[in-house]
């Protein structure tokens, strides 16, 4: 593996900054990368290969001129292809939209770019963000980067397949059942969901309004701290971005610390079915954290099945909204797992959809009530099984479909009708020599202390220095 390659963001970022590497190496030697994984993993949807060069090249005259660098200044990263650029093609994952091109840019894109981000190409992800698991039938499913016959989890399956594989150093996905949280598990990486609103959807491709959320993926905490705490806050191009302050993540990160903190663990729903070893992995992290002088309390969650409906009550409508003329004249063009998780919604009637909106924010505060009474923070497994198969996985619109589903998104999907932020950390390795890994969940716009604590475990273990290969 190269060297530069296999650096964090942050500290790529400081090379370039520091004139100890230039831009143009940095991205050479991602472009090296991507030449040799991308027949293998299917990361990439489209490689901008000479404008990021070019980029990279402007990037370092900046320096050379004196300019002062931003916190990303000259660092190559790749996002999921839904985050809109303008005049460029923004498939979507979709063979619909496979010659779409956008006449506005992400406010998201917008401000990695202002930091200094380079643009290395689209990310392949599930199509139009309908998937757990990473299947695509019009690009080719995206590839496991720790084992090519696994799912690296969707529906931001390039996200997580190209920064699991060091083919670039971040990259943004889109949450609305766990989709930054799902491939940040299945390929060993830090992702986050911030809490609803924290982030501008300005420019993204929607699926659910009321659940959707763009977040990133990164191999270190640290790494996912700056990037949320560059694209987090107010954004007059959306009016549901929150006003809130903006903390400072990073140094959250950099200040690791659980002494005394209280992290919560459910009683039930989140280990319903879960396989013994994913058991015994959240149990020697919870030992970890022991160690580190954190207490751990046991909490009984409201019901959870219940919360898990009223997430389907509001996306069903939601997608069916933005998709129906296309599922009413061109349903031949979309993958049959996505039409089959699409379709349904259009059974789900509007006092249905309202009254699962209306009751949203007294579920969410007996949630809160119940869990951060007693703890600062939630801990629960992010996915309850080892990484599955792509052949195990890939049934079309088999009836044994939806029940795959559930059992990827049993821990994810309720959190996104809850809206608060949950943070994917890595947490070793399963049998099958795939990572494991665990959520922490916090108050609303609580980032600053997930981030604290999820520092502080990583700094123990050092789940982040081990790579594939």
């Amino acid at each position: 593996m190269n060297e530069l390659t296999h650096l964090s963001l942050t500290d790529i970022a400081e090379a370039i900054a520091e004139k100890t590497v230039s831009s143009r190496e940095v991205t050479e030697a991602c472009l090296a990368r991507i030449d040799e994984k991308q027949p293998a993993l299917n990361a990439f949807i489209s490689l901008e290969a000479d404008e990021a060069l070019a980029a990279a090249d402007a990037a370092d005259a900046a320096l050379a001129r004196g300019e002062s660098p931003g916190k990303l200044h000259g660092v190559p990263l790749a996002h999921k292809d839904m985050y809109y650029r303008a005049g460029k093609v923004s498939t979507c994952g979709s063979k619909i939209r496979r010659d779409f091109v956008p006449d506005h840019t992400a406010t998201t894109i917008t401000r990695l770019a202002d930091a200094g981000a380079l643009h290395l190409g689209g990310l392949n992800m599930s199509e139009f963000a309908v998937g757990p698991f990473g299947h695509n039938d019009h690009f080719g499913s995206c590839r496991n980067p720790w084992n090519p016959d696994h799912v690296t989890g969707g529906s931001s399956s390039g996200s997580g397949s190209s920064v699991g594989g060091r083919l670039v150093y971040g990259a943004l996905g889109s949450d609305t059942g766990g989709s930054v949280r799902l491939p940040a598990a299945c390929c060993g990486l830090v992702g986050m969901k911030p809490t609803q609103t924290r982030v501008s959807r300005y420019g993204l491709m929607g699926l659910s309004f009321s659940l959707d959320n763009a977040g990133p993926l990164t191999r270190t905490v640290r790494d996912n701290a700056r990037l949320l705490g560059l694209i987090a806050g107010a954004d007059p191009m959306d009016h549901t971005a929150s006003a809130m302050p903006v903390d400072d993540y990073e140094a959250a990160a950099c200040s690791p610390d659980v002494k005394g903190l209280r992290i919560a663990v459910p009683a039930n729903y989140y280990y319903d079915n879960a396989a013994p070893e994913v058991r015994d992995l959240m149990q020697a992290s919870l030992k970890v954290f022991e160690g580190m002088g954190a207490e751990i309390v046991e909490v009984t969650v409201p019901d959870h099945h219940h919360i898990r409906q009223l997430g389907v009550t509001v996306r069903g409508p939601e997608g069916t909204v933005l998709h129906a003329a296309w599922l009413r004249d061109r349903p031949q063009d979309y993958g049959p797992q996505v039409r089959a998780r699409l379709e349904p919604g259009l059974a789900i009637g509007a006092a249905q959809y309202l009254a699962a909106l209306q009751i949203r924010p007294k579920v969410t505060q007996a949630f809160v009530d119940a869990v951060f009474a007693k703890a600062d923070v939630f801990h629960a497994p992010t996915i309850a099984m080892p990484v599955p198969s792509i052949a195990a996985t890939d049934v079309k619109d088999s009836p044994e479909f939806p029940a795959l589903v559930a059992a990827m998104t049993h821990c994810t999907q309720p959190l996104n009708y809850l809206g608060l932020p949950a943070l994917a950390v890595p947490a070793g390795f399963t049998g099958n020599g795939l990572p494991a890994s665990f959520q922490l969940v916090g108050r609303p716009f609580a980032e600053a202390a997930l981030y604290r604590a999820a520092a502080a475990y990583e700094a123990e273990t050092r789940f982040s220095d081990v790579a594939p290969g």
